[in-house]
């Protein structure tokens, strides 16, 4: 298993919890303060959850929003608020113009310290579910995007995911070896009630690295209820920070000798047969 773990310095990160409403400027002034709490305690790289800048009432009022890309105001505040703080922006997702009038893409954009586009990751898995009075369907409104996606950050590879990739976990074996695997999210409360936790322990487990979820968490004020619980994993699994519903701040280290020392005692990676 090659080491992308570059720095032995512990890395501050910060995972952004937030209750989303259809107002996107008051998404955005609430992220702006949501990343200055970060920043001020230390923060090196922060994580928006999916959908930080719009919730709406109905799944298509998103395609009234979708930003072409590189321009916009919702990709100029994380370009802003990355420079201003000189930390790591991971957007969440915002919806992106699709080749489609009637789909956007659902995009995680990520900032470096200088305000400069380091990433781009298009939503891969659609979330579809069906019990009860709930009812979700993305594929009706977004374009599955189709590439993976990593890059580099001081302390080692990230790898990038959103909210439903994580019931998949050969998305994460084809990131290759990373010190740091996200997940902004907007799990509804039933399947993250049931799943949330044991899905991002296990991602965790699996590659040996440590995971940093950013999620909604709370009542909205299109009557959705999200399951919040934004947390940071450790190699081992172990939870290291974690708020359970409301706007907030989860942060903690991401420590490079914790995921060696992981890795060393357990070389699990290097044991696969089936690669």
């Amino acid at each position: 298993m090659t080491d992308h773990t570059r720095s032995a310095t512990p890395f501050r990160v910060a995972a952004l919890q937030m209750v989303s409403t259809p107002d996107v400027a008051r998404n955005l002034a609430e992220a702006g303060r949501l990343i200055a709490e970060a920043a001020g305690d230390g923060a090196q790289l922060v994580l928006l959850p999916e959908y930080f800048c719009f919730m709406g009432h109905r799944d298509t009022d998103k395609l009234a929003l979708a930003e072409p890309y590189r321009d916009g105001p919702i990709q100029q505040f994380l370009a802003q608020a990355a420079q201003r703080h000189g930390i790591w922006v991971i957007g969440g997702t915002l919806p992106l113009k699709a080749p489609e009038a009637d789909r956007v893409l659902n995009t995680t954009l990520v900032f470096d310290p200088s305000g400069r586009e380091a990433a781009r990751y298009d939503k891969i898995h659609l979330f579809n579910f069906e019990k009860g009075d709930e009812s979700f369907d993305e594929a009706r409104t977004i374009r599955a995007g189709e590439t993976v996606v990593t890059f580099d950050a001081p302390f080692g590879r990230v790898g990038l995911s959103v909210c439903y990739d994580l019931r998949f976990p050969e998305l994460y074996r084809r990131m290759g070896d990373c010190a740091l695997i996200v997940v902004p999210s907007a799990f509804t409360y039933t399947t993250g009630r049931a799943h949330w936790e044991m899905l991002l322990r296990a991602r965790a487990v699996e590659n040996q690295c440590y995971v940093l979820a950013a999620a909604q968490g709370g009542k909205h004020e299109n009557g959705r209820r999200t399951w919040g619980h934004s947390m940071l994993v450790d190699p081992w699994g172990e939870i290291v920070a974690v708020r359970d519903e409301g706007a907030s701040v989860v942060t903690g280290a991401l420590d490079p000798q914790r995921i060696a020392d992981v890795r060393q005692s357990l070389p699990a990676w290097r044991h696969r047969v089936l690669a």
